[in-house]
């Protein structure tokens, strides 16, 4: 078996009983991994040096097919249900076996890399896969060891991958012919089945989110940047909503863009790269991470390119609307040296309301932030492709609940219990539809969006008149530099106030039934800022 890389760990793969492969690299470089990756025509390279791949038949995750190991150790802490999915240590076993017996005679790519900026509360994650391009996105996501701590290196998980290998539900245990799962017991992650590289990414989010609650630690799904005043925010928002675009301001320096920590010692960014969507990406609107898609380094997943020309297509939609482009995080100008923040001045959390009535930015409590993070509302236009047209609710509880391992009170307890430590000021920004719901309405300009958050974090609203809002609760400013007045109370921008007033109590009404499951969980102050709709 030839070994060969920059730097080897003395902790091989004969340590995770792996033996019999045609070849081993370890921690290779970028150079190297495109020379390999065209050579085994895994993708094809794109004008400016950027990677481009197609990722088959799955192009975003398959939460179905995601699965946590029943053993002893994890069982008692998990919340079990059709996010974490159990399964035996049996199959868990059957599908390693096939893995190390899949790996036998193949090249293999492994890539040793931390996970969390934060030294006291990090992990060292090893990713052994069968793709060089694979090897080359583990890298841009996740920090590299120094020198010294390379030849050292022994990993608190492994993920192994293979994705050219199929599992037989009826044999396997699984759902389909591919799986993801996790076993906090023997400290592995196994994936097969599925190309998408996202899989990887997340695998890594949901250990670091099972670990950390027990250490005191708050994991979220949220980007983070600071202010010239050192002052942090952080952006809580499910895809779509503006995490990465909206954090990624050239006036602020920029901690990370989707996986983050607060610890005793301030925020920190879990990787040290960017996985942010593609599509329909533009250098008028999104200039930063735009010019990231015209660098040697850059992974570009699902992207349409012209296979004569190279010419890539950022608006198509032929492979999925789930294009994805990774880089590592240097990439962005104005990018922060250590990945770390103080504590946070400001929490926002983000929605697209599709149904056009929430209004574009307005104050919380710190109970209507921990009722909101709960609830992880965002809205989205269902099936467009097919013509269907009305916007459908989704609730994702902790604007993460598919890798939140423990129950979603165990993270919205901790956030409050922060909140309050830091009387950190919170805040919730509809990046959704304005005058109306989707097909009626416009998107809310970016421009005004920017306006209203840069207000907010500079402290210009601390001193404006604010306003309830009557179906959410919420605190509207009467006013907002370089915002007209007219865009921030929602109902003024409807030319049809009866149907606001309809919709309104039809989206009050579903936040309502959806924390139904919360209520007996949380404290009588969360409940009381519950949204109640009216009869």
């Amino acid at each position: 078996m030839e070994q060969r890389g920059p730097i080897r760990s003395n902790y091989g793969l004969d340590q995770h009983g792996i033996s019999g492969a045609r070849s081993v690299s370890w921690n290779l470089e970028a150079p190297t991994l495109y020379e390999e990756a065209v050579r085994r025509n895994e993708g094809l390279i794109a004008p400016g040096g950027a990677f481009v791949v197609e990722t088959g038949e799955y192009t975003g995750r398959s939460p179905k097919d995601k699965f946590i190991v029943e053993e002893p150790s994890s069982k008692g802490d998990i919340w079990w249900g059709s996010v974490n999915q159990g399964i035996s240590e049996a199959s868990f076993k059957k599908i390693r076996d096939k893995i190390v017996a899949y790996y036998r005679d193949r090249d293999l790519f492994v890539q040793d890399v931390y996970a969390g900026a934060d030294k006291g509360y990090r992990i060292g994650a090893r990713v052994v896969t069968e793709t060089a391009w694979h090897s080359l996105f583990t890298r841009n996501m996740f920090l590299q060891p120094r020198d010294g701590e390379a030849v050292g290196f022994k990993p608190d998980f492994t993920i192994l991958h293979a994705p050219g290998l199929n599992v037989d539900p009826k044999v396997d245990g699984t759902n389909s012919d591919i799986c993801i799962i996790v076993n906090f017991g023997a400290r592995e992650v196994l994936i097969t089945g599925t190309w998408y590289a996202g899989e990887i990414k997340k695998s890594v989010f949901s250990i670091l989110n099972y670990l950390l609650p027990a250490q005191g630690v708050m994991p979220m799904h949220c980007s983070a940047n600071v202010g010239d005043n050192g002052e942090a925010a952080i952006f809580f928002g499910l895809s779509g909503t503006g995490k990465t675009t909206l954090s990624a301001d050239g006036s602020r320096t920029l901690v990370g863009d989707d996986e983050h920590g607060w610890s005793p010692n301030g925020v920190f960014n879990f990787e040290g790269g960017c996985y942010a969507k593609a599509i329909r990406l533009s250098a008028e609107a999104e200039p930063e991470i735009y010019a990231t898609t015209h660098r040697f380094g850059t992974v570009l997943e699902n992207v349409v390119i012209d296979p004569v020309t190279r010419a890539l297509d950022f608006d198509s939609e032929a492979l999925t609307e789930n294009t994805r482009v990774s880089y590592p995080i240097d990439f962005i100008p104005n990018i922060s040296e250590t990945l770390t923040s103080s504590h946070p001045r400001h929490i926002v959390m983000l929605t697209a309301d599709a149904f056009g009535v929430l209004p574009p930015i307005s104050k919380m409590t710190a109970d209507q932030a921990m009722y909101h993070f709960l609830s992880g509302y965002t809205a989205r236009v269902a099936g467009t492709e097919r013509g269907v047209t009305e916007p459908e609710a989704t609730f994702s509880t902790c604007f993460g609940a598919p890798f939140m391992p423990r129950h979603p009170t165990v993270y919205a307890k901790l956030l409050g219990r922060l909140i309050a430590k830091h009387k950190t000021s919170c805040w919730l920004v509809n990046t959704g539809w304005t005058g109306g719901k989707y097909g009626v309405g416009t998107r809310m300009k970016i421009g005004h969006t920017r306006a209203m958050l840069r207000a907010a974090l500079e402290g210009r609203l601390d001193s404006v008149p604010y306003v309830p809002d009557p179906n959410f609760g919420l605190m509207m400013p009467k006013s907002c530099p370089d915002v007209p007045e007219s865009v921030l109370n929602p109902k003024n921008t409807w030319a049809d106030k009866s149907a606001y007033d309809a919709t309104a109590k039809d989206v009050a009404r579903m936040f309502e039934e959806n924390f139904k499951e919360y209520e007996s969980q949380v404290e009588d102050s969360v409940n009381k800022a519950a949204i109640r709709a009216a009869a």
